[in-house]
């Protein structure tokens, strides 16, 4: 059972269907401009990631692409002004999908490129079909490492790796992708989806939302700390989940060999 969420006007953009485990997906949905980035994309995926957040029946987020590709960068036929020498880049507020507190899952279906690939490495975790083909892509078309990824790409692939896709700009297939570190899983491209989604459902199903929500943010926080900062950070957090319900309903429903029951994420944790 899906349930479609609001395709009203320029959210079309980015469809929504929710399913009855709380898996949402997201989908750019610009087919007929390979789902090119654009402002109306920008606004409602992150329109639709703000709502997921708020949403307790949302407990993970899979986000995709229409038709052949995901993401292949910026909509080329939108980038004239971008030339004009008082033009501006436009600056969306990346912590929208860089610190979500619930698991984002990419299912990338075909060319992720540019600000795609930015939006890609935001995610969590990703699947990639097997046909898939990545770059950076900036340099090729006069600009610059966009939106940190200058800071994201190095701390997943290393300076050397990060320079040299940065610098070419070159394109890679979802091969080399996961030998990179780039993702973590690549599939044939026509079970790709299904691969992210029963990923993101066994989170769904068996995972505290509050526990991935607080995990998520160490290991974003652990990037820029030493290793005694991340272990008192560990320490503060684990003492808040000693004692809770989260944990006592996590060691019953070990104990009992039932599924959990875990309460709705609520508030982001401090």
């Amino acid at each position: 059972m899906t349930e479609e969420v609001g395709t009203d006007g320029a959210r079309d953009a980015v469809l929504a269907h929710r399913d009855a485990d709380g898996v949402l997906t997201l989908t750019f949905n610009r087919p007929e401009r390979r789902n090119g980035w654009a402002d109306d994309m920008y606004e409602a995926y992150y329109g639709r990631l703000t709502e997921a957040a708020a949403d307790e029946t949302v407990r993970a987020v899979v986000v995709t692409g229409a038709g052949s590709t995901f993401c292949p960068g910026a909509d080329i036929s939108r980038l004239g002004g971008l030339g004009e020498e008082d033009a501006r880049l436009p600056h969306y507020p990346v912590d929208v999908p860089r610190r979500f507190p619930k698991p984002l899952i990419a299912a990338i279906n075909g060319a992720c490129a540019g600000v795609g690939l930015v939006q890609a490495l935001f995610c969590h975790v990703r699947f990639a079909a097997d046909t898939a083909r990545f770059s950076t892509a900036f340099a090729r078309r006069g600009l610059v490492a966009e939106y940190g990824i200058a800071w994201t790409l190095t701390r997943l692939v290393g300076s050397e790796r990060a320079l040299d896709l940065l610098l070419s700009a070159r394109t890679f297939d979802a091969g080399e992708a996961r030998e990179l570190g780039l993702v973590s899983r690549v599939v044939p491209r026509a079970e790709v989806l299904d691969a992210a989604h029963a990923y993101a459902r066994d989170l769904a199903l068996h995972c505290s939302p509050r526990a991935m929500a607080v995990i998520a943010r160490q290991v974003l926080e652990a990037q820029d700390s030493t290793f005694d900062e991340a272990l008192q950070a560990s320490y503060r957090h684990v003492d808040r989940f000693i004692g809770s319900a989260d944990l006592r309903e996590g060691v019953a429903s070990y104990l009992e060999r039932r599924a959990p029951r875990f309460a709705p994420l609520g508030p982001f944790p401090d």
